[in-house]
């Protein structure tokens, strides 16, 4: 049986980790009464999820615009879905089908997974995109002022689900990925986490309020120093603790104090703005650390990585999450991602309301 696209929604996510996206948008359905159900294949780096009915559909995708699902990178609502895309003119079939959608379009993405079927795809995706562009433009659809975002994705050659997304609750980048260009006198490479997450968890009135030059952080598990530089660069001083080596170069900013100790026990002499860990440790026990870090208020807020469990990893993260609710006093602003610069793990901010 058929199913119409305006029951579907359609998931970016990162290649192998299908299920936890499919289970994360089960339970936005349950919270709507549920009923759906998740398509998705290991490896194919999307997730297709099909509600009972439109309404439902547009009540998930509103939900996971409001509260950023961790696992989705960009969550699309369907328009419609075209099995066979004539290799020579594709336009003739997908114009048409977008017209039947009353709206305007500020702008127009053609996308395929992060995934090696969809990087195949990719140049296809370019060439498709301006002619679409320009299409759409001819027929007095593209407004810059509207809300309104059209996303065809391409799942093979001659399959497509045109989706549309609100630019107001949804990522600005294509796939949902921020393309980073690794920075000139970075130590290493895991500095692009820190630099994702404080583009993607704060938006730039908080970037600007919450980084300011002159605050104070702490690293745990900061050697080499990526995410010390990221800090360093906004002129933020930085106590590293780390056993192993600074990077020399980050050393001589005189903005870094390098205090050779345990990350699970080091406790700042008084309160700093920022705490910022890395540490591959069991994603409950760097949980339960950061936790008490803000319950007794030596942060103001943290930025932290958690390494992911290889079965079950879905309820590993609602399970430290939970934790940190429980165990740190008061209403805790808590926002947790996969990053496109993460592997197996998940990217959390906290911050105590």
């Amino acid at each position: 049986m058929s199913v119409d696209a305006r029951h579907r929604l359609l998931a970016w996510c990162r290649p192998g980790f299908e299920a936890e996206c499919a289970q994360e948008l089960s339970a936005l359905d349950t919270r709507f009464g549920g009923g759906g159900y998740a398509r998705a294949k290991p490896g194919e780096g999307f997730v297709e999820f099909v509600a009972l009915d439109s309404d439902l559909a547009g009540h998930i995708a509103e939900a996971a615009g409001a509260e950023r699902p961790i696992f989705a990178r960009q969550l699309m609502h369907g328009i419609g879905r075209i099995e066979e895309l004539p290799r020579k003119d594709r336009l003739s079939v997908l114009l048409p089908l977008i017209a039947s959608d009353e709206r305007r379009w500020c702008d127009a993405w053609v996308e395929s997974a992060d995934s090696d079927a969809g990087r195949e795809l990719s140049a296809l995706c370019r060439a498709l995109n301006g002619a679409l562009i320009a299409g759409l433009k001819r027929k007095h659809a593209i407004d810059r002022d509207a809300h309104w975002r059209l996303h065809v994705a391409l799942l093979s050659p001659s399959q497509a689900l045109v989706c549309a997304t609100d630019i107001r609750a949804s990522a600005p980048w294509p796939g949902g990925i921020p393309r980073l260009r690794f920075p000139r006198g970075a130590p290493s490479r895991s500095t692009l986490k820190l630099e994702e997450a404080l583009l993607v968890l704060l938006d730039e009135r908080e970037r600007e309020a919450w980084l300011q030059p002159g605050m104070r952080g702490v690293d745990l598990g900061a050697a080499p120093g990526g995410w010390t530089w990221q800090l360093v660069r906004r002129s933020i001083h930085v106590t590293a603790i780390d056993n192993g080596p600074m990077d020399a170069a980050l050393m001589e900013s005189g903005l870094v104090e390098h205090l050779r100790a345990d990350g699970f026990r080091y406790q700042p002499p008084k309160p700093v703005d920022w705490l910022v860990c890395d540490i591959v440790e069991q994603p409950r026990r760097v949980a339960a650390r950061m936790a008490e870090w803000l319950r007794q208020g030596w942060c103001r807020q943290a930025i932290f990585n958690l390494k992911l469990p290889m079965k079950k990893r879905y309820a590993e993260v609602q399970l430290c999450l939970d934790l940190l609710r429980d165990r740190v006093d008061g209403t805790l602003d808590l926002r947790a991602r996969q990053l496109y610069h993460d592997r197996e793990e998940i990217t959390v901010f906290a911050r105590r309301a």
